[in-house]
């Protein structure tokens, strides 16, 4: 079994025991502690919710995973086939919490890490952590997750708009807007599959804003899953990619430029290095072509409890959705280390470590081409593999 623990836990932080520290009891941070156990490691994983895999917990109620279950699965267990080849939002958390349980993980819940300093001594890192604890590792795992605090853009007038707002992180379902208008903003994975969510959940009226058209992929034709493809293409050229690319999606997609999505202009792959992953379909493009997800320009500001939209229109739905992503919310945590780029993101990830921040790791902040899922657990190794030897030189 697990040994989960309480925030009232008894943490070791003398200079003889000094474990490694993994932040997150999210996959990540679960793969990156069994893959450190398998090394004979003692590796404890803390989180600050009471129980592991909590962000998935809230996400919308009809997620599913847009990556295969045998590409998804952590080191060391297999997904069960019975979750089906697209995995639930419930049964990525059962498999979490089942992961945690088969791998007999050290997670100590309820502690919270809010700055990670190097150690006085010199000799690994200090964590301040919720309760006044100060915790010493001799190695530290940063798994906080890429969806880490929602963010939403500083529009004009938003503080004072009065109608429904609210970020696509606590919605849940479509009830709550059955009959009714809505806009949603936003038009990556999250906010195309809340849209069809709520077109087939009888929605009155569905819009959808749009400030930069996405490259839209079949999450799986004739079989053949997209997450196959992202793994078979991500070490190739990006303008061969991008060319390929973009004479399959000539060849699989309609155009959708009379409704609004016109095909991009600029590649798929080159887009996915800047970081926006395409949106795999799930109902978006049936629900545009016959009128049931209406696109229109991106939002602007907020005036007289109307939405102004780039194109200069104005509209009054009932409920606004904020499908605007996420930040890292790293700064806090480490940015005074100076190992974070200009955009908050860290400067290695996996088995690197940033310049001058050796012992300190990072797993869970790109968002690959071949599935996330599958470059954690493939991560994990590296970093065990990577504390291992800086165990090792550090004595």
């Amino acid at each position: 079994m697990a040994d989960s623990r309480s925030a009232s836990a008894q943490l070791s932080a003398t200079p003889a025991d000094r474990p490694v520290y993994v932040i997150g009891a999210g996959p990540g941070g679960l793969a990156a502690a069994c893959a450190l156990r398998a090394r004979g490691i003692r590796a404890v994983v803390l989180e600050k919710a009471d129980r592991v895999g909590n962000s998935w917990r809230g996400h919308y109620d009809r997620l599913r995973l847009h990556t295969t279950r045998r590409l998804s699965a952590l080191p060391g267990l297999k997904i069960p086939r019975r979750f089906g080849r697209w995995v639930s939002r419930d049964d990525v958390v059962r498999y979490l919490e089942k992961y945690a349980e088969h791998h007999q993980l050290e997670i100590v819940t309820g502690v919270e890490v809010f700055r990670v300093d190097r150690a006085e001594d010199g000799a690994g890192w200090l964590l301040h952590a919720s309760g006044g604890r100060e915790l010493t590792g001799s190695a530290v795992v940063v798994a906080t997750g890429y969806n880490h605090t929602p963010r939403i853009p500083d529009w004009p007038g938003l503080e004072s708009y009065g109608g429904e707002f609210l970020h696509a992180g606590a919605y849940r379902n479509a009830a709550p807007y059955a009959g009714r208008d809505v806009l949603v903003v936003g038009v990556g994975n999250t906010g195309a599959e809340i849209a069809v969510d709520l077109v087939e959940g009888g929605a009155a009226r569905v819009r959808l804003a749009v400030r930069t058209v996405p490259h839209i992929v079949r999450r799986s034709t004739l079989g053949w899953p997209a997450q196959y493809s992202g793994v078979l293409v991500r070490r190739l050229p990006v303008r061969f990619v991008d060319r390929l690319s973009r004479l399959q999606a000539r060849a699989a997609l309609p155009d959708l430029s009379a409704h609004g999505l016109p095909r991009p202009d600029t590649g798929l792959y080159s887009r996915v290095k800047e970081g926006a992953i395409p949106v795999q379909d799930v109902g978006l493009i049936d629900a545009v072509r016959g009128g049931r997800v209406e696109i229109v320009a991106a939002v602007d500001s907020f005036e007289d409890g109307k939405v102004v939209l780039a194109d200069g229109s104005r509209i009054e739905p009932d409920a606004v959705i904020a499908a605007t992503g996420y930040t890292r919310a790293l700064e806090g945590l480490v940015g005074h280390l100076g190992v974070l780029d200009e955009r908050g993101r860290p400067l290695a990830h996996g088995g690197r470590t940033p310049a001058g921040a050796p012992g300190l790791y990072f797993t869970g902040y790109t968002n690959p081409i071949s599935g996330m899922l599958r470059e954690l657990a493939r991560d994990a190794g590296k970093i065990a593999k990577a504390v291992a030897k800086h165990l090792r030189t550090a004595r």
